[in-house]
């Protein structure tokens, strides 16, 4: 353990977060020890802006609860408290103790208990301790950092400052036992090396690839949450050849594995990095992204395919194979990453809506820039044009076109589509049946 004294760090006041400090001012007064620690400590040290500032203390979620009247608890596996100052939340997280013996005394003198399953994931945890057994318990050195409000020191329990310097991303402890308690420090750890720019240590990143399918243990809402972490934070791309390189994103998306090749040259391969990069680049101009969006592309391919199978061999004509086909992935891939009902709807819309944009003729044209989601739609479709050839670039290009046309123009070139001859085109009605004559009396 090494303590930085306040002018041997850069960290000021002036760069946490007012609410964060009203938080440890408040606990500290109570007579609660409180530190920031962790990504924001990190961050301050890089002279990076933290998105988030997180507060150990050796107050009990009920004793945090009982100081902030705008305070709620949650959590099953790992009780946390969360300060609300409206959109602003400060986690506040008691020290967390050893729980390799299986229960101890809480410091309100409660028992609690940690348990773990046959593959040595810990499934409750709510087991609380010293700052001391704290720090152990953190998953990587560079976040077993703690910040004090009272003498404005930085205490680095694991050499994280010696890390950061060194640009090294490492776990603290066994590298197997840690990633067995918790699968997703494999995910955190190619996280933070590509976030942060660093490496991940050689002891820390040799056991990934053997234990990449402990991933398939981890419920699949924390999957949603963790994936949309590593692939829409600004750097998706490199996210993505990396946790290719550790087996990884094979486990969070096992659809895809069958569509990858050594090269990365397939059309899925291609359409990934092409959405991750374009997410990447919205990120950094500050847009807005649509998670529905992204999975939308990365999923297409396989949908195609599979559409392609049934269409072939169940004897169903494309539309209804291709709908049949997008449940079908869109069921399978909600069992690993649970995207919420909301965003799988959007997915199936914009693919659906592909089907319809080769139908320009009357009223279907202009009905069609109607469609709410006719924008995620076409965007989708020019995204298509850049893979699927000729065909599909040139109706993208239409599309384009008519969206911004006047009314006039719009008619004409739905008129040009009908023939040349500047009829438009008439659906043909069914004939009527003849009403039968009534038979006079005899």
């Amino acid at each position: 353990m090494q303590v930085y004294q306040r002018q041997e760090h850069g960290i000021s006041r002036k760069d946490i977060s007012e609410n964060a400090l009203k938080v440890l001012y408040r606990l500290n007064k109570a007579g609660f020890d409180a530190y920031l620690v962790g990504g924001g400590v990190r961050d301050l040290l890089l002279d990076q802006k933290p998105k988030d500032f997180d507060i150990a203390t050796n107050a009990t979620p009920e004793e945090i609860k009982a100081l902030f009247r705008n305070c709620r608890l949650i959590g099953r596996r790992f009780r946390l408290a969360h300060i609300l100052f409206g959109r602003d939340v400060i986690e506040v997280a008691t020290f967390r103790g050893h729980h390799d013996a299986g229960s101890v005394k809480a410091p309100t003198g409660k028992q609690v208990v940690s348990s773990r399953n046959h593959e040595g994931m810990l499934l409750r945890d709510n087991v609380y301790g010293t700052i001391d057994e704290d720090a152990e318990r953190r998953d990587f050195s560079i976040n077993a950092l703690y910040y004090s409000i009272k003498d404005f020191t930085v205490t680095d329990y694991a050499n994280g400052v010696q890390d950061l310097q060194k640009r090294l991303v490492r776990l603290i402890g066994d590298p197997e036992t840690r990633y067995r308690e918790d699968p997703v420090r494999m995910l955190r750890a190619v996280r933070f090396a590509v976030k942060l720019d660093m490496q991940i240590e050689t002891a820390t990143a040799a056991p990934i690839q053997a234990l990449s399918t402990l991933l398939q243990d981890i419920p699949p809402a924390r999957l949603f949450e963790e994936s949309l972490k590593l692939l829409q934070s600004g750097q998706g791309l490199d996210t993505y050849k990396m946790l290719r390189e550790y087996n990884l994103f094979q486990q969070l998306f096992p659809i895809l594995t069958e569509h990858f090749t050594e090269d990365h040259s397939s059309q899925t391969e291609r359409m990934i990095e092409h959405i991750l990069a374009a997410t990447d680049e919205r990120i950094a101009e500050g847009k807005r992204v649509n998670p529905a969006f992204m999975f939308a592309a990365m999923l297409w391919y396989p949908v195609v395919t599979r559409a392609e199978e049934i269409s072939s061999t169940g004897g169903l004509n494309d539309y209804d194979a291709f709908m049949i086909a997008a449940n079908d992935i869109l069921d399978e891939q909600v069992k690993t990453i649970a995207v919420p009902r909301r965003l799988t709807t959007t997915v199936r819309d914009i693919w659906q809506l592909q089907h319809r944009f080769d139908r320009r003729f009357g009223k279907r044209a202009f009905a069609m820039l109607e469609n709410p989601k006719f924008r995620a739609a076409f965007d989708f479709l020019e995204m298509r044009g850049q893979f699927e050839g000729e065909n599909i670039a040139e109706l993208a290009t239409w599309w384009y076109k008519f969206q911004f046309a006047e009314r006039n123009e719009r008619n004409q070139m739905i008129q040009e589509l009908a023939g040349g001859n500047g009829q438009k085109r008439r659906r043909r009605r069914p004939a009527r049946r003849k009403k039968p004559q009534a038979k006079s009396a005899s």
